[in-house]
């Protein structure tokens, strides 16, 4: 068996990433990957078992970054609109730094494979679940189911997200995001919230 590389699996990694953004998953194969990354289709298998296995080790490695990054300086005592407000500038820089990475992950985020054999995100969800529930606790927000709750927290946050990252308003106007236009929407989300 031929040693592992890690700058080739680097390199196959972002490759990968790469040609699904810009094909999706019907237009990506091994072979495509092979090609884009410089190799032989037969060093792929080296390092992944096959295209199901390397696609659910891309979106682990891209999750596992994603929640490092969101939960960076966080805690699920902070007090609510200072957490929230973090959890935004957290996740705007992280997508800001990797635009491919985001936009891979949200496409294997609403495929079936996501569904049946990635893992929950145990850690994060939890920090997520009681950073909500101390925030209820202290009256701080009000309760809500928390699929409520979650689109009215996030949502205009992906929204301008999508707007930035296609560099695009709804109106076909020249778009970007930048803190200051986040904390304007974040604002109003917060109103929202209040009891």
């Amino acid at each position: 068996m031929r040693p592992r590389d890690d700058a080739k699996e680097a390199r196959i990694r972002q490759k990968a990433i790469e040609l699904i953004v810009k094909l999706g998953f019907d237009g990506f194969s091994m072979q495509k990957l092979a090609r884009a990354a410089g190799l032989s289709p037969s060093t792929l298998y080296v390092y992944f078992k096959n295209r199901e296995d390397l696609l659910l080790k891309l979106y682990a490695g891209v999750q596992e970054k994603f929640e490092r990054d969101a939960l960076t300086g966080f805690s699920e005592t902070l007090p609510f609109e200072e957490g929230l407000w973090l959890q935004w500038k957290n996740r705007f820089k992280n997508i800001c730094k990797n635009p491919l990475e985001y936009r891979f992950f949200e496409q294997f985020r609403n495929s079936p494979l996501v569904r049946h054999h990635v893992p929950e995100p145990v850690a994060f969800r939890t920090a997520m679940n009681l950073f909500v529930r101390n925030a209820v606790r202290s009256g701080s927000i009000r309760q809500l189911p928390l699929e409520i709750f979650w689109s009215l927290a996030h949502g205009p946050f992906y929204m301008l997200i999508k707007f930035h990252l296609d560099q695009s308003s709804m109106a076909g106007l020249p778009f970007s995001l930048t803190e200051q236009k986040l904390k304007q929407a974040f604002l109003p989300v917060l109103e929202a919230l209040k009891p």
